[in-house]
Parts: structure tokens; C-alpha cells; sequence
């Protein structure tokens, strides 16, 4: 199995911590993104199998996550804006053209808006676990599950309580959600989670959903898509799921995991399986 290695890339003005593997092959480039509250740790063993079949993998510790990419105030965190970081990243590592693309949670709804602002640059990707944009805004507003299970998005919106929430009794919010983890994603997680201002900058993700308006409308998605979703996610519901199906409008396959929303913890051997699959189905031309 491929080395996973660890190091900083600049792009956009700041600096990310990275991990990567298989840089010195020749093959494509694939970029992994995480989700909320998780780091890029949760990609390793999808790194080293890429970079096993000859891919270049990297995934990086997204803005707010990394100390040197910690700007303040909301604006910064709007999701165009991670949208431009991901061409950036690309870019830094030397791609000007294609590349594939996978998004978790947060990390998905990163790579639905590099999907609709860049078609361009992507050559397929895979989302997990969250909806195509358009349609977690209708279930988060119209179906009584999905206003449910998006409970926290809501108190989120209230400042300074989020971050003091998530740090009491030795980050017990947090560590509820990671239960059953291993110990050490938990102790990576908590080399972001225990500084507050990586706190406050990661729940402006959420803020800037309501706070910031985007400068781009969602269109429907032409380029090659694979949509994972685990019928037990606790944050993420049916409906938003199943609607996704309507904007896509090229090669479209949707997988219904046995799981729940932390699907790279838990279900990472057939999630990585099925990533691999659609990238593979997709060769660069």
C-alpha cells in the first residue's frame, strides 16, 4: 500500500495542511474532501489505493481547518468561495485541466458548487452523504425529517454558544458524534477542534449559508456523477437524497449504503470501492 504523506500547500493566499500519496505517479488528479466535524485524515486509506492504481490523491485540511487558512467573518466561508479553493488547490499542484473530485458532508456540498461553477474541470465526481445543493434546500424547508435531523444547522446560526457547546466537559458534544471512531481520528479531529477560532471558522461554514448570498445559481449537472447516501445518516434525509436524481442530467448512479452519514469511518471498504468504480468508468481521454 502507497505511503500517506503529510505537508502544506498555499493556494488562494493561505496554507492548508495536506495529505497526499502516489504524487510522483503520472496518472490523473483526484481531490478528497472532508466534511464537518472531521479533518482529511478521514481519506487515508482512499489515498493509498488511488495512488496504488496510479492516481495522484490529495486531500486537504479545508479553509478553517488549517491554521494558516483561518480568515474571520463569514464572507470567507460562503461556499463559492471553498469552491475556488478547490481550482486553486488544483492548480498549485500543477493541474490546469481535468480532475476528479469526491466530497463528504460539508466537503459535498463543496464539490456540488465546484461541480455547477467549474463543469469544466471535473471529470467525474462523487458525493457522499449530502444532496445536490437545490435539494437539501427544498427538504431542509419543506419535509418535517430532513427541518428534524437539521436541528444543529439552525442553533448554529447563534453566535459564540456553538463553539462553548462543542468545548464543554471535554468536548462531549463532539465526541458523541465521533463514537465508535478510532482513537486516533479522534485525537486528529481534536488537534483542529480544541483551538476556538478553528471552531468559530468552522461553524461559519454554517453561518454563511444563511448570511451570505451567493453570486451563482445552481444548474442542472451534465458531467458524470456518483451520489452515495446511508439510509441511517442521522443529519442528511431521504427526500433531499432521492431528489438529487431531477438536477442530474449525465451518466447518474445512485448508491444506497447500509450505513449511516460517517461513511468513511465505518463503511470505508465499499465506499472506496464504489469512488474507485466511477472514477475508473471515467478515464481521462
Amino acid at each position: 500500500m502507497a505511503t500517506v504523506g503529510k505537508g502544506l500547500l498555499k493556494a488562494n493566499g493561505y496554507e492548508y495542511l495536506c495529505r497526499y500519496a502516489g504524487l510522483d505517479n503520472d496518472g490523473p488528479l483526484v481531490l478528497l474532501l472532508h466534511g464537518f466535524p472531521e479533518t482529511s485524515i478521514i481519506w487515508e486509506p482512499l489515498l493509498s489505493k488511488l495512488a496504488d492504481l496510479g492516481y495522484r490523491a490529495v486531500a486537504p485540511n479545508q479553509r478553517g481547518y488549517s491554521d494558516g487558512a483561518r480568515p474571520e467573518g463569514l464572507e470567507p466561508y460562503s461556499v463559492g468561495v471553498l469552491a475556488d479553493d478547490v481550482i486553486g488547490f488544483a492548480e498549485e499542484l500543477g493541474c490546469d485541466g481535468k480532475f476528479y473530485l469526491v466530497g463528504h458532508d460539508w466537503g459535498g456540498s463543496v464539490g456540488w458548487a465546484v461541480v455547477n461553477n467549474y463543469p469544466e474541470r471535473i471529470q467525474a465526481y462523487v458525493g457522499m452523504s449530502t444532496p445536490y445543493t437545490p435539494a437539501f434546500m427544498y427538504a431542509m424547508m419543506n419535509d418535517e425529517d430532513q427541518k428534524a435531523k437539521s436541528f444543529y444547522i439552525r442553533d448554529f446560526q447563534t453566535p459564540e454558544v456553538p463553539e462553548e457547546t462543542m468545548a464543554k466537559d471535554d468536548y462531549a458534544w463532539l465526541r458523541n458524534y465521533w463514537e465508535g471512531f478510532k482513537p486516533e481520528i479522534i485525537d486528529d479531529y481534536l488537534t483542529v477542534f480544541s483551538q476556538k477560532a478553528a471552531r468559530t471558522a468552522t461553524v461559519n461554514w454554517y453561518r454563511a449559508m444563511f448570511a451570505v448570498k451567493n453570486d451563482f445559481e445552481y444548474k442542472p449537472v451534465e458531467l458524470p456523477v456518483t451520489y452515495i447516501w446511508g439510509n441511517q445518516d442521522i443529519a442528511l434525509g431521504r427526500l433531499g437524497a432521492e431528489m438529487t436524481a431531477q438536477f442530474m442530467k449525465g451518466y447518474y448512479n445512485f448508491v444506497e449504503v447500509d450505513g449511516g452519514h460517517w461513511l468513511m469511518e465505518f463503511n470505508e471498504e465499499e465506499v472506496s470501492k464504489i469512488i474507485i468504480d466511477h472514477i475508473q468508468k471515467f478515464p481521462m481521454e
